[in-house]
């Protein structure tokens, strides 16, 4: 009989948006597993650096004023790779969560290569019959306790969702290509941070137009930076040139 594997790290994020290259993190949660025991967790908000579109605050019930005085992902995401010891991770949609929290380890100059078990990957190969294969639908199905868009109500229900998929097909034929961890593979490269002269632009861009900014300036890469005044400049126009 196949035994569940014996050491991984349950994952979960919620964030900004879909795209680890634009969207940042608003909550890591995680539960270390060790031959089916749970011995420890770990859990914290996380201040994006942006306010919330109103589609994240209804997904998720976080706001803005819930994140102002978490810390920002530079100051934690070293204490999640202290946490995470197991190298390997499980998760519904497993890669989706890895590919930030990559980019932020990058970012803070940590490596941070793991393996992976997806429960979505699972899901959709046993499940085929099912009219989705997304984790609260799946919860629902198996009766397991969900708070949906809740980081460690997610890690709580994909373990259990993990135990009742390997009870069901751990067993079968082809079972060791989905329940075995797989390398994680992403790629990403580090950001600098915003520039000077960067900050000056959209300062006095913010300034001459009276626009509010969404973004914490402090908190943008070079790259964020550059986007943000393209659409900026998108949105209003150039600014006239200064006058000698």
């Amino acid at each position: 009989m196949r035994k569940e594997y014996e050491k991984f790290t349950v994952v979960d994020i919620e964030t900004t948006g879909l795209d680890p290259q634009k969207d940042k993190i608003t909550e890591i949660a995680a539960m270390r597993i060790e031959n089916g025991n749970i011995t420890d967790t770990f859990h914290t908000l996380v201040n994006p650096g942006r306010m919330l579109e109103e589609r994240i605050v209804t997904l998720t019930g976080l706001c803005d004023e819930d994140l102002k005085k978490a810390p920002y992902i530079g100051d934690v995401i070293g204490d999640f790779i202290k946490f995470e010891t197991t190298g390997c991770l499980l998760g519904h949609s497993i890669l989706f969560d890895f590919s930030f929290l990559k980019r932020a380890a990058v970012n803070a100059g940590n490596t941070f290569e793991r393996t992976g078990i997806d429960t979505l990957a699972i899901s959709r190969k046993y499940l085929a019959d099912l009219e989705s294969r997304s984790l609260p639908f799946l919860c629902k199905h198996f009766e397991i306790r969900h708070t949906p868009h809740r980081a460690m109500s997610d890690v709580e229900a994909t373990y259990e969702l993990y135990k009742i998929l390997f009870q069901k097909f751990g067993e079968t034929e082809d079972a060791n290509k989905l329940f075995e961890p797989s390398m994680l593979i992403y790629q990403v490269k580090k950001e600098g941070p915003i520039q000077p002269k960067q900050k000056e632009q959209i300062n006095r861009f913010l300034s001459y137009y009276h626009v509010e900014s969404a973004y914490d300036i402090n908190t943008l890469s070079r790259n964020e930076a550059s986007r943000y005044l393209d659409y900026l400049i998108s949105q209003y126009g150039r600014i006239p040139p200064r006058r000698v």
